[in-house]
């Protein structure tokens, strides 16, 4: 990451420069600055992630970029992880034993997986520079098909798919309201409590559970009791979006 950082401070140096020598071209013109309201476009439309700033993930990215592994192919591998998952918690849901707590391990390992892709496919397209102009749709296509993989799988699980496929189309719900607050100019709203790295854990603690501590409840149970927690949660997430961005359209409006 030393290199790309070498190679910002020249660029930022040379455009200082041209801004010095001639202050009246609109190519050097200093941009306007960012709406409060709409935020700024560099960094609000990122998920805040404080583990993009370990040396472990820089690492990694560094590592994915000078390998030639683009941000799309990373985005992809996502839906691959959630296809893996899925039949993972299928497995788990027609096995029982030490092969549905294998299953529902090996699940718990792919879910976080994805969410390993979900951190480095934007740290490669940034810091790395590597955005394409199809960005945008790898971005977001991958997240709704692993969510609904994963939490169908879930559902399986659980013994009941309607509740898996009820969760995971208030998921997609919640992140409708945020690219539509987006579309409409304002900052991503990425709050919970159910946003995806929310019931990723929670559905990875719940597949650790139903794995390891079946002793007295069924895995099934587990996984139900896991899925209505995260139903809950996203219902409070919508409300809450939804309030958040009527607000904010109202106050435009003003």
């Amino acid at each position: 990451m030393s290199d790309l950082r070498d190679i910002f401070t020249t660029l930022e140096a040379a455009e200082a420069e041209a801004k010095a020598r001639y202050p009246d071209d609109p190519a050097t013109a200093e941009a306007p600055a960012p709406d409060p309201a709409r935020g700024d476009p560099a960094e609000g439309n990122r998920r805040p992630i404080a583990s993009r700033n370990s040396r472990w993930a820089q690492k990694a990215a560094l590592w994915l970029a000078e390998h030639d592994f683009t941000p799309d192919q990373i985005s992809q591998a996502s839906m691959v992880f959630g296809l893996l998952g899925f039949l993972c918690l299928w497995g788990a849901s027609a096995t029982l034993g030490p092969l549905q707590a294998m299953a529902l391990t090996l699940a718990a390992v792919t879910m976080q997986a994805r969410l390993l892709c979900n951190l480095l496919d934007g740290m490669v397209a940034v810091e790395g520079g590597q955005g394409a102009p199809s960005g945008p749709f790898w971005n977001e296509a991958p997240d709704r098909v692993a969510d609904l993989l994963f939490l169908w799988g879930a559902g399986l699980v659980a013994g009941s798919a309607a509740l898996g496929l009820a969760v995971a189309a208030l998921a997609v719900g919640t992140a409708y309201l945020r690219e539509l607050g987006r579309a409409e100019g304002f900052t991503p709203d990425f709050s919970g409590p159910m946003a995806k790295p929310h019931r990723m854990a929670a559905l990875t603690v719940g597949a650790l559970v139903a794995a390891f501590l079946p002793l007295t409840v069924t895995a099934a149970t587990v996984m139900q009791l896991t899925l209505w927690i995260i139903l809950v949660g996203l219902l409070v997430t919508l409300g809450r979006r939804s309030w958040r961005l009527l607000a904010a359209l109202e106050s435009r409006a003003r």
